[in-house]
C-alpha cells in the first residue's frame, strides 16, 4: 500500500516480539499511525506473511532508497534427536486480538427486514419450561427441514431503525429489555413502550441483530417441528428464532486501511456489554456497511461530538447577540477497525483512545486527529 508514513520520533531501533502483541501495538512504537504498518512492512526470505511473526522475533526499522521498511529477523529454536528435528514455535501474534472477535465472528448475525420477517420461533419449551438448555427439548413452529437438520437457535439483541424516511438509524432495542418483537402484528402488541426510547416500537428498521444461544437437532418434523438441544451458551426461551446453521468461514487475517470517503453522517450505532463506553479492543457497531463501501480492515478516528453551549458572557456584553448557542469542536476519542460488515450495519473493534466511545461519536478518515 503507497502511503506517506510518518514514523514516530522517539522509535526503538529495534523491538523483541513478546506473547500477548498485536500488529497494531507494534507499529505504534514505530509509526504515529500505527493502521499505517502494512506500507512499512518488508517481505523478506525468513518470512513471507506479515501475520506470521512469533514471540522472539526482532523486527528492525531500516531506510531504503528513504523509505521507511520493518525488517525482521529470526533465531529459531532447535531440538535434536537421532531421528527428528523440530522447530519449537509459540503461536504467531495477529493483527488484533482474535479472541475478543470470535464472538462476533462466529455468534451474530444481522438480518435485513425481509431475511427477518416469517422467521421460525420456538413456541414452547418441553413441560411448559420458562427455559430450555442442553439435552432437553423444545418445540419450533414454521420450521421445515428433515429429521436429523442441525439449527441455531438465536434471540433478538438489537433493532435498528430509522424512524422517518431520511433520519438517522438508530437502536430502539438495547440488550437491558430483551423482549421478543412480533413480526405479525398480532403477536404480543403489550410489549412495546412508545414512551421510552429504547422500547419504541420500530418505524422504519433497517436490520435485526441476533446472538446465537443455543444449536439444536430435529427430532420430528412438521407444523409443530420436536427439537433436541445439543449445545447451548445459554438457555432456551419462548421466542427465540430459529436460523440455519452459518457454515461460512471468516478471513482472520486483516489488513488495516482507509476508505478514500467516509459515508456523511457514518457514526457510532452502539457499544458493546457498556452503557458508559468502551475502551481498548471492546466492540462497537456502525451505521455503515457493504452497501456505503465499507469492508475489512478500514480504520476510522471516532470524534465526540462537541456539545452546544449558551454564551452568557457575549450575550450578557451584548458582543455576541446573534450568537448565544455555539457549537464547541468535535474532540477525538480514539479508533477503530473494522472486522466484519454486513449490508448497512458493521462491526468494529477500538484499537486506541484515551476516552471512552460512546453511541453517536462521529468516524472520520483515520488521518483526522482535530
Amino acid at each position: 500500500m503507497a502511503q506517506d508514513v510518518s514514523v514516530r520520533s522517539d522509535h526503538p531501533d529495534r523491538y523483541i516480539v513478546v506473547k500477548g502483541d498485536t500488529l497494531w501495538d507494534i507499529a505504534g512504537r514505530f509509526l504515529d499511525k500505527p493502521w499505517q504498518w502494512p506500507a512499512i512492512w518488508h517481505v523478506n526470505p525468513q518470512v513471507a506473511n506479515p501475520h506470521l511473526i512469533y514471540p522472539g522475533d526482532e523486527l528492525s526499522l531500516v531506510y531504503i532508497d528513504g523509505v521507511p521498511q520493518l525488517r525482521l529477523s529470526r533465531e529459531d529454536t532447535v531440538k535434536l534427536s537421532p531421528q527428528v528435528r523440530v522447530v519449537s514455535r509459540q503461536d504467531p501474534i495477529n493483527a488484533i486480538p482474535l479472541d475478543s472477535l470470535e464472538p462476533f465472528l462466529r455468534e451474530v448475525r444481522v438480518l435485513s427486514p425481509s431475511e427477518f420477517e416469517g422467521l421460525p420461533y420456538v413456541l414452547a419449551n418441553e413441560e411448559k419450561r420458562i427455559t430450555a438448555t442442553y439435552s432437553d427439548q423444545t418445540y419450533a413452529r414454521g420450521l421445515k427441514g428433515n429429521v436429523g437438520d442441525e439449527f441455531t437457535v438465536m434471540r433478538l439483541y438489537s433493532i435498528y431503525d430509522r424512524v422517518e424516511e431520511g433520519a438517522e438509524v438508530r437502536r430502539v432495542l438495547p440488550k437491558e429489555h430483551w423482549k421478543q418483537v412480533p413480526n405479525v402484528k398480532d403477536r404480543n402488541e403489550t410489549m412495546w413502550n412508545d414512551t421510552l426510547p429504547w422500547q419504541r416500537r420500530p418505524q422504519n428498521p433497517v436490520a435485526y441483530e441476533l446472538i446465537e444461544v443455543s444449536r439444536v437437532r430435529m427430532a420430528q418434523s412438521g407444523e409443530i417441528s420436536v427439537l433436541d438441544i445439543i449445545r447451548d451458551r445459554t438457555e432456551v426461551r419462548e421466542g427465540d428464532y430459529i436460523l440455519p446453521v452459518d457454515s461460512r468461514g471468516y478471513d482472520a487475517t486483516f489488513y488495516p486501511h482507509a476508505m478514500d470517503s467516509v459515508p456523511e453522517g457514518m457514526r457510532v450505532l452502539a457499544t458493546k456489554d457498556s452503557l458508559y463506553g468502551v475502551g481498548h479492543f471492546q466492540i462497537v457497531a456502525l451505521s455503515a456497511g457493504s452497501r456505503q463501501g465499507v469492508e475489512s480492515g478500514h480504520v476510522f478516528s471516532v470524534f465526540r461530538p462537541g456539545a452546544t453551549v449558551d454564551d452568557r458572557t457575549g450575550y450578557r456584553y451584548g458582543s455576541f447577540a446573534e450568537e448565544s448557542r455555539v457549537a464547541l469542536p468535535d474532540r477525538f476519542h480514539g479508533m477503530v477497525m473494522v472486522f466484519r460488515t454486513f449490508d448497512d450495519i458493521s462491526y468494529a473493534m477500538v484499537m486506541s483512545g484515551d476516552h471512552p466511545i460512546r453511541e453517536f461519536d462521529k468516524l472520520k478518515h483515520p488521518d483526522e486527529r482535530t
